[in-house]
């Protein structure tokens, strides 16, 4: 069966985004170890008689990496650098991006409502910007699809329980 190009494209949307359910898949990039050693190298160059603008550079290079990372434990050294540098970035583009990648990080670490949180301050200070606006539809996507399995496991441990009183009441009848 020959199927016209729209439909086919439609057909394969359908598919991805079935199967982005069912792996957790997610538009948010990830970074691998030797781009954050390389961000690390970077700092520790930068800090040896570079500029502060440079080394704040570098800082946040090394950030974007470690809330990307797929390692849990760069994850969190990430948002605590992001969180220490907050109170002191006066620039409003600084905020924004740092908030952002707050944002990431507490989504790569579980924590969807601190994320969303972040994102839609991110979206106060610029409602257009894109890369905020898919975050905040990926974050809303993953609690959907949490509730849902939740449902789906609660079910299970009715039907569980439920079957488990009906074979009792068989078995004494």
């Amino acid at each position: 069966m020959i199927l016209e190009p729209k439909m086919e494209a439609k057909i394969g949307k359908l598919l991805d985004s079935v199967g982005n359910f069912f792996t957790g898949a997610d538009q948010i990039p990830w970074c691998d170890g030797d781009i954050v050693a390389g961000c690390e190298r970077e700092v520790a160059e930068a800090g040896k008689g570079s500029s502060d603008e440079l080394k704040s550079d570098c800082i946040m290079r090394l950030s974007w990496a470690l809330v990307h990372s797929r390692r849990p434990e760069d994850v969190q050294r990430g948002i605590a650098m992001l969180e220490a540098s907050l109170a002191d970035t006066n620039s409003p583009l600084q905020k924004r991006e740092k908030m952002y990648l707050l944002a990431v990080g507490y989504y790569r670490s579980g924590d969807y409502s601190r994320s969303r949180q972040l994102v839609e301050r991110c979206l106060e200070i610029a409602p257009d910007w894109r890369q905020a606006q898919t975050l905040k539809k990926t974050i809303e996507d993953r609690i959907k699809k949490d509730g849902v399995i939740g449902i789906g496991i609660a079910a299970t441990v009715v039907g569980v329980v439920v079957g488990g009183i009906a074979a009792a009441f068989a078995r004494k009848n």
